[in-house]
This record gives structure tokens, sequence and C-alpha cells, in this order.
């Protein structure tokens, strides 16, 4: 037997969009009478949400057409789910169109975060309180977000991933499987600083790449087009300016490489 409410929202109530064929909620869902269902984008587009099994939905949470949420995925208070991206970023407007967005089996979504349309989480993926995850990344299976970041556009997490709180992960970063970001890390695609430039120069937006198993300490910059290589260590407060080889220890302003091999090394 079904376990939630009928209540009020967007477009009608949850038996007319179940009977359009808009809204789809399996057996043993909770899902609070608060939550607004938005099947229609800002472009006139209709798609239809899917919850799967034992599903849990908060109060005042906020999802858009498109959205497939997984079995036994709990979304807790106050999050959003698919929201389309209006407006300019990054040389291009964008129009308020929904897409396919993905919670699959087992995510778990914190209180305050806001996922674009396009996201597409792994199973057992935890993300963390207020944060923001832009349009079109993916996220591989068990990987923990902390609370308060930033993920931007396109980005791609392998599997087992952990981001540490308060970090900003910008557009196109690709980290692969068991990469551990610390706190407060920053990432930077733009060495020219160009945004929405009156004499029409688009920026050459190179992001950093992490590959499997990088780690980079609290604190840490990691500019453009910089490589982390396989289980490479990058010290706490650390700015790094160049590629770090696979199994290479580094640290410092600017980071320098201080030992290779692939140990453990603890700084």
């Amino acid at each position: 037997m079904q376990k939630h409410t009928h209540a009020r929202v967007e477009g009608g109530d949850w038996t007319r969009l179940e009977a359009a064929g808009l809204l789809e909620i399996g057996r043993g869902c909770t899902i609070s009478p608060d939550v607004r269902f938005v099947p229609q984008d800002e472009t006139g587009q209709i798609r239809p949400v899917k919850i799967e099994d034992g599903a849990q939905i908060g109060a005042g949470a906020i999802i858009h057409g498109g959205t497939r949420i997984g079995a036994g995925v709990r979304i807790e208070e106050f999050v959003i789910v698919g929201k389309p991206e209006q407006g300019y970023a990054v040389g291009r407007t964008y129009s308020g169109m929904g897409a396919v967005t993905v919670l699959a089996g087992g995510v778990t979504v914190r209180s305050g975060a806001i996922l674009y349309a396009g996201v597409n989480l792994g199973a057992e993926t935890a993300i963390g309180h207020r944060t923001l995850i832009r349009s079109h990344s993916t996220l591989g299976a068990h990987c923990l977000i902390g609370h308060g970041l930033v993920i931007e556009r396109a980005c791609t997490f392998g599997n087992w991933v952990r981001c540490s709180p308060l970090s900003h992960i910008t557009s196109a970063v690709v980290a692969g499987d068991r990469v551990f970001l610390g706190a407060g890390i920053r990432t930077i695609n733009d060495k020219h600083l160009i945004w929405n430039d009156t004499e029409g120069r688009e920026p050459d937006l190179v992001p950093p790449r992490f590959e499997e198993g990088a780690r980079v300490g609290t604190g840490s910059t990691v500019l453009g087009g910089v490589t982390i290589g396989l289980r490479a260590l990058v010290g706490a407060g650390s700015v790094v300016t160049r590629d770090v080889p696979d199994g290479a220890v580094a640290y410092g302003s600017p980071a320098r490489v201080r030992a290779a091999g692939t140990g453990a090394v603890e700084l």
C-alpha cells in the first residue's frame, strides 16, 4: 500500500498528475504532502516524474519534470531536484529547458541541496546539506559529497569519490574512481578571467583532472589544465600549477614534487 498523501501541487493534485501519466509513485513511498511536482519546464515542455519503491521525500522539496528517483532514495526537506537552468553562463544562454535527472537506488540528498536538470547520481551516493550540483554533472556509485560544495556544469566523477565540505569544483572537471578531495579545495578552469567580455572574446576553459586514487589536501588550489596523476598526493594548502605525476607526492606554493612512488605518505 502506498504511503503518500494526495496534496495540491502545481498543475493539479497528485491524482490528476498520475492520471495524466506525469507522475508514477511506487509502493511503500513516504512523501510529505508539502512536496511540489513541476512537470513543465520554462520552454513549455512537459516531462513525467517517476518514483520507485520505498523512496522518501521530505517537506518542501520541489521535484521537476524528467526526474527519476530510484528505489530507497531519501530526499530530505527543501531539496530541489531537476531544476532547469536559465540565464547566461560560460558563453551561452540557457533557456530553462529541463532534462532527465536520475537518482539511482539508495541515494541520499540532505536538506537544502539543489540538483539541476541532467544530473545523474549513481547508487548509494550521498549529497550533503546545501550542496549545489549544476546541469549535466554525473557522479558514480558510492560517492560521498560533503555539505556546502559547488559542483559546476558537466563534471564527471567515478565511483567512491569523496569530496569534503566547502569546496568549489569548476565546470567539466573529471575525477576518477576513489579520488579524495579535502575541505575547501578550489579548482580553476580559466587562466585569463574572461566571463562576459564586451569585446566578444570567449573564455578558453581547461579544467583540472584527477586520476584514479588521487588525493588533494585541505585548502589546496588546483589551476586549469593541471592533471593530478594516478594515486598522487598533494599536501594541504598547496597551489598546484603543474601536473603531478602518477604516484608522486607534491606540496607547497607553488607545489613541487617532493617524492615519487606509489606508497601512502602522510604530510
